[in-house]
C-alpha cells in the first residue's frame, strides 16, 4: 500500500467515524437508537448517495473492488468492530442464564424461537421463491434463509441499544442477550445447511453434504458449552496467579490476550467468530465473583470507550455502506416480510413469556426487544447473498427489515425507561422466593423530570 492509498484509507474512516458519531448523536437526541444514525452515515458515504455524485472520489477513498487494498483495510475494521463490540457485550452480561433467567430462557428459547422458524419454514413454499432466489437457483437454501431471517436477533445491535440507554448491567439484558446467543446459534446452523446446499448444487458435492453439516453444528454447539460453562473458571483462576504478571501489571493486555485467543481459535475451528468474541468477553468479567470485579473495572471501561466511539460506530456505518437503495429497494417485498414476520415473532415470544409467568409490559419488552433483528440479520443476509442463495432486491429487504426493527426497538425501550415502568418485573421471582440481582429501572439523573442517558451526559 502506497503513502497515497494509506492516506485515503484513513481520510475513510475519518469520514466513517465522524459521520457515525454526529448521526449518532443526532438520532440519541430526537430519542431514537444511535445506531441507526451511526448506520445512516454509511449510507449517505455508500453507493447510494456519495457514490452517485462522486463517483471517483468514492473510489478513491473505499476501493473498486473486493481486491482492492483499500477496501480488504476496510473490511477488516468491519470484522474487527463487530468483534469489539460483541467482546464488550459479553463482559457486561454477568448474569448470563443465571438461576433467575433460566425459566424465562427455557420458555423463551423453547417457544419464542423455534417456532416463528417452523412456521416460516412451512409458509415458504406456499410464497414466490422465484422473486428471492439467487444465482445458485436452490429453493431449499431460500427457505431456510427465508425461515432464519423471519427468528433471527440481533446480539450487537440489541447490545449497543442496551448500552446507548444505560441497561446493560439489567436482568433484561442479560436474559435478552442469553436466549439470543443460544438461539442464533441454531440459526447460524440452519445458515450453515443452507449454503452447503447452495454450494453443493453450484458444485454437486452432494456426497460429502450430510457429514459437512454434521460435523460444523458439532464443533459450533461444543465449542460454545466450554466457552461458557468452563472457561470462566478457568481464566478466574488463571487472573489470580501469582505467576501471570500481565493480569496483575497490564490487565488491558490480559483481557486481549483472552479476546484474541478465543478469537483466533474459534477460526480454526469454523466457529462463529461472533460468538467467539461474546464468550470471551463473559470468560473475562462474567465469571468472576463481585469482588473480583473492582480490579478490571478500569481497565474493560477503558476498552469500552475506545470501542464505543470508534471501532463500533465505524462497525454500524460500514454496515450502511454496503447498501445500494437506489438499486435494489423493493417497497412491497420489504412491507410484506417486515409486517409478516414480525407479527409471527410477537406471537411467538409472547406465547413463550407468558408461559413463564411474566406480565403483558414485560411480554412486549421481550417481544419487540427480541423482533430486532440487527447485526446478525445483516451478516445473514450478506452470507446469503454472497453464496448465491438470494438475490439483491431481497437482501436489502433483510437488511432494511433488521435497521427498522432495531429502530422499533430502541424507539420503544426509550419510552419505557422515560415514563418510568420496569423493564423485567420481579413478581415472578418474589414468588418462587428469590432475589432480584439488579433493578431493572435503572436510576437516572433527570432534567426537567426526564431521564438524561450517559450518552447525553458525556455530550453536555
Amino acid at each position: 500500500m502506497t503513502n497515497q492509498d494509506l492516506g485515503q484509507v484513513i481520510l475513510a474512516l475519518l469520514l466513517l467515524m465522524l459521520g457515525a458519531n454526529m448521526l449518532g448523536q443526532l438520532f440519541t437526541r430526537l430519542r431514537q437508537p444511535k445506531v441507526v444514525g451511526e448506520i445512516l452515515a454509511g449510507i449517505l458515504l455508500g453507493p447510494t448517495v456519495l457514490q452517485k455524485v462522486a463517483p471517483g472520489f468514492s473510489a478513491d477513498l473505499f476501493g473498486s473492488g473486493k481486491n482492492d487494498p483499500k477496501a480488504l483495510v476496510l473490511s477488516f475494521f468491519y470484522n474487527f468492530g463487530m468483534l469489539m463490540l460483541m467482546f464488550v457485550a459479553g463482559a457486561a452480561a454477568k448474569h448470563l442464564l443465571g438461576k433467575e433467567n433460566r425459566k424465562a430462557t427455557a420458555f423463551i428459547l423453547g417457544i419464542g424461537t423455534p417456532l416463528p422458524f417452523i412456521v416460516a419454514l412451512l409458509a415458504a413454499p406456499l410464497l414466490p421463491l422465484q422473486r428471492f432466489m439467487g444465482t445458485a437457483g436452490s429453493e431449499s437454501a431460500v427457505i431456510l434463509v427465508f425461515a432464519a431471517a423471519a427468528a433471527v436477533t440481533s446480539i450487537p445491535v440489541i447490545t449497543k441499544i442496551f448500552a446507548d440507554l444505560g441497561i446493560l448491567h439489567t436482568r433484561f439484558a442479560s436474559l435478552q442477550l442469553g436466549s439470543a446467543v443460544l438461539e442464533d446459534i441454531g440459526l447460524w446452523g440452519v445458515l450453515s445447511i443452507a449454503s452447503a446446499i447452495a454450494a453443493s448444487k453450484l458444485h454437486a458435492t452432494e456426497g460429502a453434504l450430510a457429514d459437512t453439516i454434521g460435523s460444523h453444528i458439532f464443533v459450533n454447539t461444543a465449542y460454545v458449552v466450554v466457552a461458557l460453562l468452563v472457561m470462566p473458571m478457568i481464566l478466574r483462576k488463571l487472573s489470580r496467579a501469582r505467576w501471570n504478571v500481565l493480569a496483575e501489571n497490564s490487565p488491558i493486555v490480559w483481557m486481549f490476550t483472552v479476546f484474541f485467543a478465543y478469537v483466533a481459535v474459534a477460526a480454526a475451528l469454523d466457529v462463529t467468530l461472533a460468538f467467539a468474541a461474546l464468550l470471551a468477553g463473559y470468560g473475562v468479567m462474567g465469571g468472576m465473583k463481585s469482588t473480583e470485579h473492582a480490579r478490571f473495572r478500569a481497565p474493560i471501561h477503558s476498552i469500552s470507550e475506545v470501542a464505543g466511539n470508534f471501532f463500533i460506530p465505524v462497525y454500524f456505518a460500514l454496515i450502511g455502506y454496503k447498501l445500494d437503495l437506489s438499486k435494489t429497494l423493493d417497497p412491497v417485498m420489504l412491507g410484506a416480510f417486515m409486517l409478516g414476520t414480525s407479527v409471527l415473532v410477537f406471537l411467538c415470544v409472547g406465547l413463550g413469556s407468558r408461559l413463564a409467568g411474566m406480565n403483558w409490559l414485560d411480554t412486549m419488552n421481550l417481544a419487540i426487544t427480541q423482533n430486532a433483528r440487527g447485526g446478525p440479520g445483516i451478516v445473514m443476509a450478506s452470507v446469503a447473498f454472497d453464496a448465491g442463495i438470494i438475490n439483491a432486491p431481497f437482501f436489502t429487504t433483510l437488511v432494511l427489515t433488521a435497521v427498522l426493527t432495531s429502530q422499533a426497538c430502541g424507539f420503544w425501550l426509550d419510552f419505557v425507561l422515560r415514563k418510568g415502568w420496569p423493564l423485567l418485573s420481579n413478581n415472578d421471582l418474589r414468588r418462587r422466593g428469590m432475589e432480584a440481582p439488579v433493578e431493572e429501572t435503572p436510576l437516572l439523573p433527570t432534567v426537567g423530570g426526564a431521564p438524561v442517558r450517559p450518552a447525553q451526559l458525556t455530550s453536555s
